[in-house]
């Protein structure tokens, strides 16, 4: 006869103290309700270790974006990889820097997830047995400077936990195996960062929640300069959709006291730029789906010139609601003025513009003055009015009130320039990459007042498809 299992106190303490000590065991198991085949981009994350030197894992709040950089860190400090693990892998015992903001935060998050809270060293991700030593940091309570860690080769590794606050300087100097970056680092911190890998093969990983918006940093991973760039560098993007740890009560819960222009970082991963902002609302309440223009409705474009960059987007007006559509954009750097004029009139010639005043004085190549230059190429132009400040608030009446909105699929370059549209800490419009966003003011300023339906051609008006007078005919 079976006899039943018994436990002693002793044995249930015994065995919640090693689960404590052993944290790193709960994480991505085989099965259950948060195994990690239900982390698809948590998996993939780390499989990117193995090809690319930087990783970016952009995600929103909550999605454990923290958790997967401590686990990979503790992977690496100790040696031991789960079976499972497709990543790049340390053999031997290494050196590597885990990184937050400040000191506390570093000490509060960072340090917490390695180790566990203050007093209770060894209930973080790495197991209380492979914790060989830890310094303190001078000046902050409970704070660590460096751990200490076993590693399988029988050395030890070196975990120094920093802060982007100490500066570029102080990252200067010694080489490191990895870095993790948790939470946005400055690009001189972080372009300081790749040299101390340099002579050892070494990578770099960042998991934050973009509140900053399309920062310099962010979009070096999202826009790569260049092929070489795009060989090197990796970013993913997790919303909550991809946490099934979060329940529905929850998430309501969090987004009813989240502001609005932060909803798409905090819950998508979505890059915003918070109270710097300039259009300061969720990009959901002004795209919208594709759909045929039909030809009855008027249509006009804004342009912005120049040589290193023209910028050109087209809208159309419903006339029985007024809610002008974005549809198309053209943007293109480095080409002659032709090049630009045969794009633009191939979406209709008889559409007229309103370009930037400004290129009555100034030409892409030679010194002629590009508003004539582009008017004997065939386009239809009218100076716009370039006021700032006022043309910016337009656009927001309109957006906020429902009245303009935008065809993402096909305004792609625009709504990277909506993102990263802001002021800078003195509250100026930041005049960088904003070609598209003074093409849409200028269209919104001056091209609701000269849009045009298509002609009608004059086949159709001789069969009496439309009568001279009435007035569809004007």
């Amino acid at each position: 006869m079976t006899q039943p299992l018994t436990a002693t106190l002793a044995d249930i303490q015994a065995a919640i103290l090693y689960q404590q000590r052993h944290k790193i065991r709960q994480y991505y198991p085989e099965r259950g309700p948060l195994c990690r085949q239900a982390y698809p981009k948590h998996q993939e994350f780390f499989t990117a270790g193995a090809k690319y030197k930087e990783r970016l894992f952009m995600a929103a709040n909550r999605v454990g974006k923290t958790t997967c950089g401590a686990y990979e860190a503790t992977c690496h400090a100790t040696g031991i990889y789960p079976p499972w693990w497709t990543g790049r892998r340390f053999p031997t015992a290494n050196e590597g820097w885990a990184v937050g903001t400040t000191s506390e935060t570093t000490r509060d998050i960072v340090q917490r997830e390695l180790l566990g809270a203050p007093g209770s060293i060894g209930t973080g991700m790495i197991p209380a047995e492979l914790i060989v030593a830890t310094t303190a940091r001078r000046g902050i309570a409970d704070s660590i400077e460096t751990i200490y860690v076993k590693h399988v080769s029988g050395k030890n590794s070196t975990i120094a936990l920093k802060t982007y606050e100490q500066g570029r300087k102080s990252f200067e100097g010694t080489a490191k195996h990895w870095i993790w970056d948790d939470e946005e680092p400055p690009l001189d911190v972080y372009t300081e960062q790749l040299y101390r890998t340099a002579t050892t093969n070494g990578i770099t990983w960042i998991t934050f929640t973009p509140l900053q918006g399309m920062s310099d940093v962010v979009k070096s991973f999202i826009e790569p300069e260049n092929a070489v760039s795009r060989e090197y560098k990796w970013h993913i993007q997790a919303g909550w959709k991809d946490a099934p740890h979060l329940g529905e009560s929850e998430k309501r819960a969090l987004i009813a006291t989240t502001p609005p222009y932060q909803v798409q970082a905090r819950t998508e991963g979505e890059p915003s730029l918070g109270v710097g902002a300039i259009y300061p609302i969720a990009e959901s309440d002004v795209t919208c789906d594709l759909f045929p223009i039909p030809d009855t409705w008027r249509r006009a474009y804004g342009m912005d010139v120049g040589w290193n960059r023209t910028a050109v987007v087209w809208g159309a007006q419903d006339p029985g609601s007024g809610v002008i559509y974005l549809y198309d954009e053209h943007y293109q750097g480095e080409g002659a003025a032709p090049v630009h004029a045969h794009g633009i009139r191939s979406r209709g010639e008889w559409i007229p513009g309103a370009i930037d005043p400004a290129s009555r004085g100034r030409s892409q190549a030679d010194g002629q003055q590009l508003l004539q230059n582009y008017r004997d190429l065939g386009l239809i132009l009218t100076p716009a009015d370039n006021a700032v400040e006022s043309g910016i608030s337009t656009v927001w009446t309109l957006m906020v009130s429902g009245r303009l909105k935008i065809m993402a699929a096909k305004c792609q370059h625009l709504m990277l320039e909506f993102r990263k549209y802001h002021r800078d800490d003195k509250g100026r419009v930041a005049k960088t990459d904003d070609h598209l966003m003074d093409a849409m003011k200028y269209l919104i300023a001056t091209g609701r007042d000269i849009m045009r339906a298509k002609p009608i051609p004059q086949a159709q008006r001789s069969h009496g498809h439309v009568t001279a007078g009435t007035w569809m005919g004007r």
